[in-house]
């Protein structure tokens, strides 16, 4: 069987400490594995901000991965979950390019190469972008009609804020509403990186909710 570097990232203590997403990357991992015939000699599991094109040195279990890569014989590839496990900066993901290890984004398959994971990595970066854009947008639009949104937070903040958040996700999940299920658009949401509007990952449940906030039909 061939040999690789399996990397697992949480972006915060609490979620490390809980173990929540380090499963299911771990689960993610281990099933790519098995398909594609590769046995992982070692797993990093760190927990630090994906944030910045300077992460790399705030990631010291990223660079021990990539130590352990190129000690291969010959240099065998680094397996992430989902290509915002890396990083969602496209000038970090340049970077680690640099490093002359091959990276294996198990959601996006194995015969996606260097060249292609800069450009989902582009993809991704302006999707967040114009959803950012949008939502601040839509917030504009409710301070206009006299919504306080430097007042403490409350019930009706909250709302305003969650709509805001859903308009700007409309373009993005209109086109998805053909996939079979609520999970199904749980997952395709989670695999391109992203968050909900309190920066967790998506669910049947959650998408529901956006739908009917929407009220775009199902």
């Amino acid at each position: 069987m061939k040999s690789a570097v399996a990397y697992i990232r949480v972006s915060t203590d609490r979620q490390g400490k809980s173990g929540l997403g380090l499963e299911a990357q771990q689960a993610t991992i281990a099933r790519f594995a098995e398909a594609e015939g590769y046995i992982i000699i070692q797993t990093f599991i760190e927990v630090e901000t994906g944030k910045g094109s300077d992460a790399l040195a705030k990631r010291p279990q990223l660079a021990l991965a990539l130590q352990a890569a190129k000690n291969g014989e010959p240099t065998c590839p680094v397996i992430v979950a989902k290509l915002d496990r890396l990083s969602r900066d496209v000038h970090f993901i340049s970077g680690l390019m640099v490093q002359r290890v091959p990276f294996i984004v198990a959601a996006l398959g194995p015969n996606v190469d260097s060249f292609m994971l800069h450009i989902y990595a582009a993809l991704a970066e302006k999707e967040r972008t114009m959803i950012s854009e949008r939502t601040k947008g839509a917030l504009q639009a409710a301070k206009a009609r006299g919504v306080k949104l430097g007042a403490p937070v409350q019930n009706t903040v909250l709302k305003d804020r969650a709509a805001a958040f859903a308009e700007g996700l409309r373009p993005v999940l209109e086109p998805l509403l053909d996939l079979s299920s609520s999970r199904d658009i749980a997952n395709e949401l989670n695999r391109r990186g992203i968050t909900t509007v309190t920066g967790g990952p998506w669910s049947s449940t959650t998408v529901i909710r956006l739908i009917n906030r929407l009220k775009v039909p199902a």
